[in-house]
């Protein structure tokens, strides 16, 4: 269908791609992954000819219909949202147009002398328009915006009331219904909805054309494409599945390409220890110049690219009540909007929320009060958070204490020790030590006049008279 072959894409220093080529085939559902500035809107400009490659070339066939949903939206104003969608939606919207414009050309009196050619060409248009299935355009046109979260009164309304993520829906619509050969698109879930992003799930799978996209949503991806291109390194490699086989497929490749590098290097060290070893022996010539040729020829293989991979540590948060957060009746308005009246609820700890509902619905509002961001017209918004505090280290704590101490006896006059008396206790550490020493003394001695009888000063003096007599 479309076919890049060896292109090559570069801006200033950044690479993008080296004599790479990839084929996109009738029906296929392609995803497109690689890190971000890897070159995947770069493909999608290329394919629609907003670019062109450095070298290379793009096949794109003539007759073949490309739509391209894009990040960025054009400004919308001075329509409905209908006729802008239907407006967008390739030639048949041209065709839908230029009917409504002849039909009033037919009315205006002042272009009578015209009407022939006016009635000419109205059945021209008519005829291809009819033909094309024109007619069942507007059901479809609305039938996409349903799908898409917009209701009757805005399908009808202004376009250039809207706000940016809903004009990129209106934008999403223009593409979806001009029924193109090819359908690019990048981000399609961006400003969804989960009811919308179900919507346009069944869609796309429905939808018999090719469809190359880039995604976030894992999920997303896993249930509509059939395989991935993944950009890495200048080259695109096709894997025939989905997400979840593309990452377990790299992952054997990746394992496999470093066995084989080990190898390589180990083969090589052999061969060039033998270089070096036979290189000064004559004998030994012809099989040294053999093997330093052998190794000029082999490709090299080089160790697959680690991509690396931001880690978050957070902070374990202190254990908060049962009870983390409490609504109690609470009530939000907008205007003439009631958006909560009587509101309850209770989120306790370890629980999982996930709040739905379509847009417009409230989900950012309940967050916003939750968080206390947001204020309620009535009722009240509890938090039950334990402040989180700052624990500090014991030894500082010890170290401040002691310098405050120390700050505060420099600056008293220096005083004399009085003696201290008998029942008063030590008033430092050395002087504690003298007395527990001689507390232990006298615990000895009384224990020793218990068993013997004989006083403590017994023993010594008549130690002392047994060596005068001798002497």
């Amino acid at each position: 269908m479309l076919s890049l072959s060896r292109i090559s894409k570069q801006y200033g220093r950044q690479v993008l791609f080296v004599d790479t080529s990839f084929q996109l085939n009738p029906g296929e559902k392609v995803g497109l992954v690689g890190p971000n500035g890897a070159g995947k809107t770069t493909i999608f400009r290329m394919i629609t000819g907003e670019e062109s490659p450095d070298e290379g070339e793009v096949s794109v066939p003539k007759k073949m219909s490309i739509g391209y949903f894009r990040q960025d939206v054009e400004e919308m104003s001075g329509r409905s949202v209908l006729d802008e969608a239907i407006a967008g939606s390739g030639r048949l919207g041209d065709l839908h147009h230029e009917l409504e414009a002849l039909e009033h050309a037919m009315s205006d009196p002042a272009r009578a002398g015209d009407m022939d050619r006016i009635l000419e060409r109205f059945g021209e248009v008519q005829e291809e328009y009819d033909h094309a299935g024109g007619y069942g355009l507007e059901a479809q046109a609305r039938e996409v915006l349903h799908g898409l979260g917009f209701d009757d009164e805005r399908i009808d309304g202004d376009v250039g009331l809207l706000s940016g993520g809903w004009k990129m829906r209106v934008a999403m619509a223009r593409v979806l219904l001009g029924q193109p050969d090819v359908l690019l698109m990048d981000e399609p879930t961006n400003h969804l909805d989960i009811e919308s992003i179900i919507w346009l799930e069944g869609f796309l799978k429905s939808r018999p054309g090719a469809l190359l996209m880039t995604s976030h949503d894992r999920e997303f991806m896993n249930r509509v494409v059939s395989k991935i291109a993944e950009i890495d390194g200048g080259e695109i490699t096709v894997y025939s599945g989905n997400y979840d086989f593309y990452e377990r497929e790299r992952a054997i490749r990746e394992a496999n390409r470093e066995a084989a590098y080990a190898r390589q290097q180990a083969m090589l060290a052999k061969e060039q220890r033998f270089i070096e070893r036979f290189s000064t022996h004559a004998a030994k010539a012809a099989q040294v110049q053999s093997r330093v040729k052998a190794l000029e020829k082999i490709e090299k293989i080089e160790l697959p690219k680690k991509r690396q991979a931001v880690k978050f540590d957070f902070r374990t948060p202190p254990r908060s009540g049962d009870q983390v957060v409490v609504v109690e009746d609470i009530s939000k308005a907008y205007g003439s909007r009631v958006i909560y009246d009587g509101f309850d609820m209770t989120i306790r700890r370890g629980e999982r929320w996930c709040v739905m509902g379509k847009n417009g619905a409230g989900k950012t509002t309940l967050l916003r009060m939750v968080a206390g961001v947001l204020k309620p017209d009535a009722g009240s918004v509890t938090p039950v958070f334990r402040r989180r505090c700052r624990q500090e280290d014991p030894g500082a704590v010890r170290r401040r204490e002691d310098a405050a101490r120390h700050r505060t006896d420099a600056a008293q006059p220096a005083e004399l020790p009085r003696p201290r008396r008998a029942d008063e206790p030590p008033r430092s550490l050395h002087e504690g030590d003298a007395h527990r020493r001689a507390e232990g003394l006298r615990r000895d001695d009384a224990v020793r006049v218990a068993r013997s009888g004989i006083p403590p000063g017994a023993e010594q003096s008549r130690a002392g008279a047994g060596r005068r007599e001798r002497r």
